[in-house]
């Protein structure tokens, strides 16, 4: 079953800026709309990357290759697609103080992550925040290095991490028709941010997007090098923020040279055009809903977000 034929007449109707419900209505022909619903279904979308035990992505799986668990119970899988046409990516910049000496590698990280994008396929939009969000560009195809304007940005202030990575999450939550990502160029540290960790990971999983975390740091600071001295456990790129990406169905990379950046911005765009877009039915019920998505094949990993709110799901569209 594809995604359009689902429903005789499909509406969406906003749920508190984190996305949309779609729900059936069913009604005789040359019938005026009426205000109740007779029938309700909502589908959820869920991304998912799925790898062997080698680490490499496995292309050719079927919705029947699946297995979706919701609060420990089964649900019907309705589709499942993986060639959907291009990739939307929303970079984050952090320019809060703390960057003052990473700025100039984070944006060549995020130049790296655009030069992996396809021209005509592909669209990307640039934000930078500190205490607030500010939009640099609007989502454009083409974009395959960061704006001029980036390189007028100067470090300061104190630093609102989860807040913006919310709110790009919902802007991009709004985009159709390709696979989306927030990526996020920071040190990982957050002095200023109303929301947790938790609630952010709640509202990027509730809307379906990964949230990828390029922690641009010095080798000092990088708790993956020898000379490192943040332990594993102090630094909120291997702890909080791993965590948040996670959630979400993202992952974090710890990047301390060029060659670093590079390769990260590689396995980020490689990851984002294998994933599958799974659609199933929700419970219906109210509230977050923890998830499990797996492959039958019991040597097959699945990566994918941890839940999502009831009734506050992206759709799945045609």
């Amino acid at each position: 079953m594809k995604w359009a034929g689902l429903m005789t007449l499909i509406t969406m109707a906003s749920a508190g800026g984190f996305g949309t419900v779609v729900k059936a209505r069913q009604q005789g022909a040359g019938q005026p709309p009426v205000a109740t619903f007779r029938s309700q279904v909502e589908l959820v979308r869920v991304s998912a990357i799925v790898r062997n035990k080698k680490g490499r992505f496995v292309q050719d799986l079927t919705a029947q290759d699946f297995e979706i668990l919701e609060g420990g119970r089964a649900r019907t899988i309705t589709d499942c697609q993986r060639d959907v046409p291009g990739i939307s990516v929303a970079l984050l910049l952090d320019v809060s103080g703390s960057m003052e000496a990473q700025l100039s590698n984070a944006r060549q990280a995020g130049n790296h992550v655009l030069s992996w994008l396809d021209r005509e396929r592909d669209e990307a939009a640039v934000f930078s925040f500190d205490t607030r969000l500010v939009a640099i560009s609007s989502f454009v195809t083409g974009m395959q290095t960061l704006p001029e304007e980036v390189k007028l940005l100067t470090p300061f202030g104190a630093t609102s991490l989860h807040d913006a990575i919310a709110q790009t999450a919902r802007r991009v939550g709004a985009r159709e028709g390709r696979r989306q990502a927030v990526v996020v160029l920071t040190d990982g540290w957050d002095n200023a941010s109303r929301m947790s960790a938790s609630e952010v990971s709640g509202i990027a999983s509730s809307i379906d997007v990964p949230v990828y975390v390029i922690g641009v740091v010095s080798a000092l600071d990088n708790p993956s090098t020898a000379i490192s001295t943040v332990p594993v456990s102090k630094s909120p790129l291997t702890s909080s923020l791993s965590d948040l990406a996670s959630w979400t169905g993202g992952r974090t990379f710890v990047v301390s040279t060029t060659a670093d950046r590079s390769i990260a911005a590689r396995q980020l765009v490689d990851e984002l055009r294998h994933q599958y877009l799974i659609a199933f039915e929700s419970s219906g019920q109210p509230g977050w809903h923890p998830l499990v998505v797996r492959a039958r094949h019991k040597d097959l990993t699945v990566r994918a977000r941890s839940g999502y709110i009831a009734g506050q799901s992206r759709p799945t569209s045609h």
